[in-house]
């Protein structure tokens, strides 16, 4: 059976997973610090924050330690669903982790929380439109997904799925289950969760319309 080709080809997509590339490496660098941003933008939102950030929050309060250390437990638990997707880890697995923290934390330091109702949306909206843009522009990158996009593009090879289906379930169950374990849900929340597979989706379509590739055929998964 010929393999499913769920990520496009681009001309800065890395030969390996760990190689040091310039052109590769500013678009990893790029689409992460975005990610980082509109992460942060929805966090200034105040509406709600991420869905696994809901999950870390629900399972810190039953573990009884920090949001961040049930964040690394929730990533590392995930990370084993890999062996059996046949998925491995590479420099954008190492990098996504730092980056987007750096970013995120840099953009909540110098930004101030909008006050009026319509700009908190906006920063919502514009901050799940960046996260999913720079999560589509760091993947083709082809140097390894975080451990959550890691599951994503896992199943959606396994499975043949689209990435919108996919990526909407797994953060609709995550939402759920930490809404459940008592994390705090907001509008937001829901904003993200319905809204990010399918921003993810459609920039990766764009990708392998608009980017020559000879292997960037037309596929139903992007």
């Amino acid at each position: 059976m010929k393999k499913v080709q769920v990520l496009p080809h681009t001309p800065w997509a890395a030969k390996s997973l760990w190689a040091f590339e310039p052109k590769s490496f500013c678009v990893l660098l790029l689409s992460l610090s975005v990610m980082g941003f509109g992460e942060a933008l929805l966090l200034l939102s105040d509406l709600g924050s991420a869905p696994w950030t809901i999950l870390s929050q629900g399972v810190a309060l039953h573990g009884e330690f920090s949001v961040g250390w049930a964040s690394w437990i929730i990533s590392s638990i995930v990370m084993l669903a890999w062996f059996p997707l046949k998925l491995r880890p590479g420099l954008a697995t190492v990098m996504n982790i730092f980056v987007i923290a750096l970013f995120l934390g840099l953009t909540v330091y110098l930004l101030e929380k909008p006050t009026a109702l319509y700009l908190r949306f906006i920063y919502a909206v514009v901050g799940i439109l960046l996260f999913g843009i720079g999560n589509a522009f760091y993947l083709t990158c082809h140097q390894g997904p975080g451990p959550r996009d890691g599951l994503m593009v896992g199943l959606c090879y396994r499975f043949h799925w689209k990435i919108g289906i996919v990526r909407t379930s797994i953060e609709v169950f995550v939402c759920l289950l930490g809404y459940l374990l008592g994390g705090v849900l907001g509008i937001g929340t829901l904003m993200f969760a319905l809204g990010i597979g399918w921003v993810v989706q459609y920039t990766l379509f764009i990708i392998r319309r608009r980017v020559p590739h000879p292997s960037n055929k037309p596929l139903d998964l992007v």
